[in-house]
């Protein structure tokens, strides 16, 4: 939690109270239940139809007038023309199939001078036999996800070949080592 909590507050540190914010991968919307009161508008996605109705159910229980859920991915947002301030990414690059392609989309999603900020899961750095051995047998049986395979200087190198200039790069773990860097980087 110590982690999560620094994650929450280096955040925040970014906002506005005039921001229109976009977060992807939001799963049952704990982190923009956090964040969206400090925004003017807070959309939060997520590719899970299961994982969205949690977040509502959520928002029901504790509303939140900036902020609403949908169903969606990086590149249908993109498609759609709305443009952001700044788009958050928890969690997320590590998940999708081509994260170059996202990072394109992120990048059409944000207003000149906008903000992508991320903490993402570094697996290449991650112990051998889980990335060589477990994730592609739990794949193979349906237990995991498509997993991109990337280090922190392989990241940072995505990032920076789709024309972002990296602001920040930080540790937040509470104790050992955090393969999830949390990066805040900047649209020209």
């Amino acid at each position: 939690m110590p982690g999560y909590e620094r994650t929450l507050e280096r955040t925040r540190s970014f906002l506005e109270p005039g921001h229109q914010v976009l977060e992807l991968g939001c799963g049952t919307g704990t982190t923009a239940l956090h964040l969206a009161g400090a925004v003017a508008a807070y959309t939060a996605t997520d590719i899970s139809a299961q994982m969205i109705a949690i977040a509502e159910d959520k928002l029901r229980r504790n509303p939140v007038a900036s902020l609403n859920f949908r169903v969606a991915t990086a590149e249908e947002m993109a498609s759609r023309g709305r443009q952001f301030d700044v788009v958050l990414g928890f969690n997320y690059l590590h998940l999708v199939q081509d994260p170059k392609s996202t990072l394109r989309a992120i990048d059409r999603l944000l207003k000149p001078q906008g903000l992508f900020i991320s903490k993402t899961p570094c697996v290449g750095e991650m112990n051998l036999l889980i990335r060589r051995f477990l994730l592609p047998a739990m794949r193979a049986v349906g237990k995991a996800p498509h997993v991109s395979v990337f280090n922190a200087r392989q990241l940072m190198e995505l990032i920076a070949d789709e024309g972002f200039t990296v602001l920040a790069k930080e540790n937040h773990a509470s104790k050992g080592r955090d393969f999830r860097p949390f990066v805040v980087a900047s649209k020209p």
